[in-house]
């Protein structure tokens, strides 16, 4: 786990950041309530990524976007979407870079939150401003017992928006590689489970296990509630990260496989506990294995490095 503890002081500091919801706009979080509320007062646009199940019930005016638009090929599905084709998708659903938009996953699991958390920091790559994400996703609004429609979605206006991704919250393989080689400086944190850092296992894609060299890493699902793993917890998120010393000023880089639980992460730190400059990997480590660049095999880390103690090298 990720055991860079610092002092107790530090905790009172990130305790007071604020959300960005208190800054301006919606998010980064939104509830039902308060939702339901915006949609009459403010317009905004509630961007729907389920996909097929859209159709058997969403929130009325929603725009169905299923997360695969979002994507990249199978064989890298973290790998970002050209830009031209971005442009595409953003104009057929009439997204501008002013007007709020609202992401709804299903809310089953942490893991589906990383679906929603992956498409808002394209949304913010790609100049959306004002942005949330409804937590708890759509059964906390079917819980709710709020209006729900049937059927697919209504025609909209195309925007004339054009995206050109802001490499304030990305980081390419290029990135990577210098923070590898010593060129830059950044903390690499994995958001995938122990198993996977360790390189006991491995995602179908990936060319072969491992993790990035000089890694730490902190699981994706550590930031929601115990008593309901669907919901995204600030006060928690707040209190991890400074336990672990996460602090403004550092420079993190998130990653996982493919950029989806990695994105949870980068939300957390970057958008909750309002860290400036973390960065997302999107391509992650499907991406990085296929490149032919240096891997790490943690438990082979820790045996060099017994072998070098012991004398046996």
């Amino acid at each position: 786990m990720f055991h860079t503890f610092k002092n107790a002081c530090l905790a009172a500091a990130v305790a007071a950041f604020p959300l960005a919801a208190q800054a301006a706009g919606l998010g980064p979080l939104i509830d039902p309530a308060a939702l339901d509320a915006a949609i009459a007062e403010q317009d905004p646009i509630v961007l729907d990524i389920r996909g097929g199940t859209f159709v058997e019930g969403h929130i009325p005016g929603a725009l169905s976007a299923p997360y695969g638009e979002f994507r990249g090929p199978s064989d890298n599905p973290g790998s970002l979407v050209p830009q031209d084709r971005m442009t595409e998708v953003l104009r057929g659903l009439g997204i501008t870079t002013d007007r709020p938009v609202v992401v709804v996953h299903q809310g089953r699991d942490q893991t589906d939150f990383g679906a929603a958390a992956r498409v808002y920091w394209t949304l913010k790559s790609s100049g959306v401003s004002d942005l949330a994400i409804l937590n708890g996703g759509m059964n906390a609004w079917l819980k709710a017992g709020l209006r729900v429609q049937k059927g697919a979605p209504e025609p909209v206006t195309p925007s004339d928006i054009t995206v050109n991704y802001s490499h304030e919250w990305l980081a390419t393989r290029e990135d990577i590689k210098d923070i590898v080689d010593g060129k830059t400086s950044a903390e690499l944190v994995d958001a995938r489970p122990e198993s996977f850092w360790k390189g006991e296992t491995k995602h179908a894609a990936a060319a072969k296990p491992g993790t990035l060299p000089q890694s730490k890493y902190f699981t994706h699902d550590r930031w929601f509630a115990s008593d309901d793993p669907t919901l995204i917890k600030p006060d928690l998120i707040r209190k991890l990260a400074a336990e672990n010393g996460f602090e403004q000023g550092d420079k993190l880089v998130s990653f996982c496989n493919t950029g989806h639980w990695a994105a949870t992460n980068w939300f957390a730190l970057s958008e909750v506990a309002g860290i400036d400059g973390v960065k997302l990997y999107p391509e992650s480590m499907v991406g990085w294995s296929q490149s032919g660049y240096e891997m790490a095999n943690v438990p082979g880390l820790f045996q060099n490095m017994l072998n070098k103690i012991t004398g046996k090298y």
